[in-house]
Parts: C-alpha cells; sequence; structure tokens
C-alpha cells in the first residue's frame, strides 16, 4: 500500500485531497503545518509528499531542504502562488511537480500516480525489485544474488523489502520496528539490531560488502547506493 503525506493547512482543501486518496486506496498520513509534517516523515515510511508552501512553523520550502536531506521521495507542491520564479526555486530545492490552486482532482490524481510509477526501483515489475547484484522476488518472497538464492527469515526478507523500496531514505529503529513488526515502538533496540545483524551477515555470506546497509549514526540505517563501494 503506498504511504502518502499531506501537507495542507487550509481545512477544505486538506479534507477533499484526503478522502480523494482515501477512495483510491492510498494510506493517508496528515499534517497541518511544518513540524507536524517533518515529525511524520521522519517516523513512518512515506512513498509520496503532497506538500503546501505557505504553512504554519516551518514552510514548505524548508520542508523540502529537509527531506531531501535524508530522501529521494517524490514531492510535489500546492500553491496559491502561479509565479514562474516560485516554481524554478521549488524544482531547483529537489521538488518534483507543482500544482497551481484552484486545481482538479483528477489531474492531481494522475500526477501523483505518474510520480510514483517513475519513483519505482529499476526492475521493479510484477513485485521485483532490482538493486545492483540483488533481485527481490515479493511474490515469490524470494531473494536472490547472482543467480544464488539467499535464505531469509520472514522478518529479513520483510526488513530488506522495505530498504529496497526506499533506497535512498534513512530509517530510525522506529521506522524499521513500526513498518515490519507492524507495534509501536517503545525503545527496545536488541530485536531490531539482531535482525538487522543477521540480515548483513548474510548479504555478505551471499557475497555482499559487510556494511551494504549502513549505519547512519544518531540517525538510523540506509541501504547504500547499488554504485557505491
Amino acid at each position: 500500500m503506498i504511504h502518502l503525506l499531506i501537507v495542507e493547512d487550509v481545512e477544505d482543501v486538506h479534507s477533499i485531497l484526503v478522502e480523494l486518496f482515501l477512495s483510491e486506496g492510498y494510506n493517508v498520513h496528515s499534517a497541518y503545518d511544518g513540524l507536524e509534517a517533518a515529525k511524520i516523515f521522519r517516523e513512518e515510511a512515506i512513498d509520496l509528499v503532497l506538500l503546501d508552501i505557505m504553512l504554519p512553523y516551518k514552510s514548505g520550502d524548508e520542508l523540502v531542504k529537509e527531506f531531501r536531506q535524508t530522501s529521494n521521495v517524490p514531492i510535489m507542491m500546492l500553491s496559491a502562488k502561479d509565479l514562474v520564479s516560485t516554481k524554478i526555486d521549488l524544482l531547483r530545492l529537489g521538488a518534483d511537480d507543482y500544482l497551481t490552486k484552484p486545481f482538479d482532482l483528477g489531474e492531481v490524481l494522475v500526477r501523483v500516480e505518474a510520480l510514483l510509477r517513475r519513483s519505482q526501483p529499476t526492475g521493479a515489475i510484477a513485485g521485483i525489485i532490482r538493486h545492483g547484484p540483488i533481485v527481490l522476488d515479493n511474490e515469490a518472497k524470494r531473494v536472490m544474488l547472482n543467480g544464488e538464492a539467499i535464505n531469509l527469515t520472514a522478518k529479513e526478507f520483510a526488513l530488506l523489502h522495505l530498504f529496497l523500496q526506499h533506497p535512498a531514505k534513512v530509517f530510525t529503529k522506529a521506522n524499521l520496528f513500526e513498518s515490519v513488526w507492524q507495534e509501536s515502538f517503545y525503545g527496545d533496540e536488541s530485536i531490531i539490531k539482531t535482525h538487522l545483524s543477521n540480515l548483513r551477515n548474510k548479504l555478505k555470506q551471499a557475497g555482499l560488502q559487510a556494511d551494504y546497509i549502513e549505519t547512519i549514526r544518531g540517525i538510523g540505517y540506509r541501504l547504500k547506493k547499488s554504485d557505491e563501494k
């Protein structure tokens, strides 16, 4: 299921967008100000952000800069301003698309779908994700490396799948636990560290370097880009 973050402080616009994407089967996260949006983005595995420019506490352009420090998820900006200079500035900051209010809901939906298609990892066809030498088949629940199967537990598979779906995102321990175990995280890191250690060891034994899943000190974990050494 696609996790969508809608950041909009105008109640009517916010409600319409939430209803639209809920009806299309998206998992919708809502924020009405910049601080709330930043918190949700840190704690959830978001696939796409719909982001207003003018927000309380922290503006949309500030959020784009912040999000781009740890993630390359698609960001669509929403604004009542229709200035070419504003659009150019936001795209240079790292936004992927820009819609001017008032907008057509059908156009919003189509543009979001297009951004999501373009953001899929290379080879993500029929449940298959390719990342460097790793091939993950989500339907068959199988991971291959250079044609050889890697024997993973269900939780190890789920962790790797999450990293491969978001190859540039830095996950906190809370992100990983709540996404994979589907429970609230209360600070016990041992179970996450154990499963990550086992996953790293199995990837290393299969021919990958030990730090393919790297630790970002003080933040969490990230999958290395397939071309990183």
